[in-house]
């Protein structure tokens, strides 16, 4: 993961479902080999950019609870 300005104004941004819109959200988007998370509030600001195994993993340490600990 590393995180790099916002330069990816073409991707198709999307929040969680989940989501309840009080403005404490994330947005992802997916580009050819990475998966770009941005803060909903900040959209020009920097992006934490992941691979896609990186990714996968973090998904499923949430989903597990592991990544609240």
């Amino acid at each position: 993961m590393a995180a790099q300005p916002n330069r990816h104004p073409t991707l198709t941004w999307r929040r969680s479902s989940a989501s309840t819109g009080g403005g404490e959200c994330v947005e992802v988007a997916q580009s050819e080999s990475s998966v770009l998370v941005r803060d909903s509030r900040d959209q020009s600001g920097a992006l934490l950019k992941f691979t896609m195994p990186q990714w996968r993993g973090l998904v499923l340490r949430v989903k597990t609870g592991e990544a609240v600990r």
